[in-house]
């Protein structure tokens, strides 16, 4: 891994350190969710009008959908920071649930031919 990589422990680490030494303290678990939608929300608009049929607006001018995506990232790490999920474990075992459960399933389905 080079200097410029980080795994998802160093990422929560590093959320949290920002949070305990600039960000004064985490907003709460309600209001990080809020925050979440949010964000979302502004992904989704870049990506509408980017990917879909929706038209760029002036207010969508110097929109950058990497920056939106770290955005969705860092809230949704703060909630783990939160809420105690080590979000490189959760994401191992959420790779191979899908392993598991979806082996063939995708494999087999006909609209993906």
């Amino acid at each position: 891994m080079n200097s410029n990589e980080v795994t998802l422990t160093e990422a929560q680490q590093m959320v949290d350190q920002w949070i305990k030494t600039i960000g004064v303290r985490y907003f709460s678990e309600l209001t990080n969710l809020a925050i979440l939608t949010e964000e979302v929300g502004e992904l989704a608009r870049i990506m509408a009008r980017t990917y879909g049929d929706q038209s760029f607006k002036k207010s969508d001018e110097g929109k950058d959908m990497a920056d939106e995506m770290a955005d969705v990232l860092w809230v949704l790490i703060c909630l783990a920071n939160q809420t105690g999920v080590d979000l490189n474990e959760a994401f191992l075992k959420n790779i191979e649930k899908k392993t598991s459960r979806d082996k063939d399933r995708h494999q087999n389905n006909e609209k993906l031919k």
